[in-house]
């Protein structure tokens, strides 16, 4: 009997069914060929639906999702919606109330993709940001007082606990050995400012580097505003760089322009011992919705993450190197609407080769 893997659909918002269509078209493809099955459990969530009903997400559909294999979304973000409702009330209650304390975001630069930094390539851009996914300031701890007066105050605290800190730098740290490249792990943080929490990640970094299972790991380290001066400057110093809920928030968003843009990026919110949500980094982009134009490589990338997650080995790498065969010779730009495909042909190029 095949193996059966049971994913919950969110198609979300904007140009997300358009992507998770083609990401579906190669997953059944790849799946055909490496014999299992994946049975699919469609979602409504998003914006269309918090309008017409004036829900976010139902306890009812949190506790399904809590049952699945794994989660595949598509976009969320719609334009008749304030900013936030959507993203605290979907993407963020699932992250937390899943517990994916792990933001995966493999960076890396595909044949035939440009970047904006001269004179790099593929050899050039190939590592991976562990972000922490739980804590930090998006917990939303803080207040405000006197508003609207001249004395207002507002405050966002940064809470860290070692628990917290522990179990993601471990992950980080097996990530680095399993990945067996440089052997290179990097934390970022900002330790010269940051004195209380940037001291307890510099302290359990070292901690668990010292551990004998991971001392073949060479540990560096890096401020986060250096950090970005040098993912820019020397992209091929990196291996695997780890970092707390803001810092990554804001160096992945950085990283995705490196390795072409947020059309070719995907990253997977990752529970290691429950269910993971695997997405691409795009938005919605309305203003493209049913155009047939969007760029649906970082969704098909991120249902190959999805299956390597699930122990898909095979059918990931599979996925793999038909996005590098299709971008290295077929594709023309990452761009909506200048790929020289609409997106439905782009989803058919992938799926034809793996």
């Amino acid at each position: 009997m095949s193996k059966r893997y049971r994913i919950a659909v969110i198609p979300g918002d904007g140009t997300g069914p358009e992507v998770i269509r083609e990401g579906l078209k190669v997953l059944q493809a790849v799946s055909r060929k490496n014999g299992f099955t994946i049975e699919t459990v469609f979602y409504d969530l998003g914006g269309e639906r918090y309008l017409r009903t004036g829900e976010v997400l139902p306890d009812s559909v949190l506790a399904e999702l809590k049952t699945v294999d794994a989660i595949y979304l598509g976009a969320i973000g719609h334009p008749d919606v304030k900013p936030g409702i959507l993203e605290k009330g979907i993407l963020l209650r699932i992250r937390f109330e899943l517990d994916q304390y792990i933001n995966l975001r493999p960076v890396k630069l595909y044949p035939g993709v440009e970047t904006p930094l001269k004179d790099k390539g593929p050899e050039h851009v190939d590592f991976v940001v562990i972000r922490e996914n739980s804590g930090g300031i998006y917990t939303g701890m803080g207040g405000l007082t006197m508003a609207g007066t001249s004395n207002e105050v507002a405050t966002q605290i940064m809470l860290y606990t070692r628990p917290v800190v522990e179990r993601c730098l471990r992950y980080a740290f097996d990530y680095t050995k399993r990945r067996n490249r440089k052997k290179m792990l990097t934390l970022v943080h900002k330790t010269n400012v940051l004195t209380y929490c940037g001291d307890l990640w510099w302290r359990v970094f070292n901690a668990i580097g010292e551990e004998p299972a991971y001392r073949e790991i060479r540990r560096d380290y890096n401020h986060v505003d250096a950090c970005t001066m040098w993912f820019v400057k020397q992209p091929e110093w990196y291996d695997v760089v780890v970092t707390e809920n803001l810092f990554g928030d804001i160096i992945t968003d950085l990283a995705a322009i490196i390795q072409g843009g947020l059309g070719i990026a995907a990253g997977g919110n990752i529970n290691p011992t429950g269910v993971s949500m695997f997405e691409p980094m795009g938005g919605s982009a309305p203003k493209y919705t049913g155009q047939n134009v969007i760029n649906p490589l970082a969704a098909i990338s991120a249902g190959g993450m999805m299956l390597e997650v699930l122990g898909e080995t095979a059918a990931a790498s599979a996925i793999e190197q038909a996005i590098q065969q299709v971008t290295g010779t077929k594709i023309k730009s990452m761009a909506a609407g200048k790929m020289g495909y609409s997106t439905s042909q782009v989803g058919d190029l992938v799926a034809e080769r793996v």
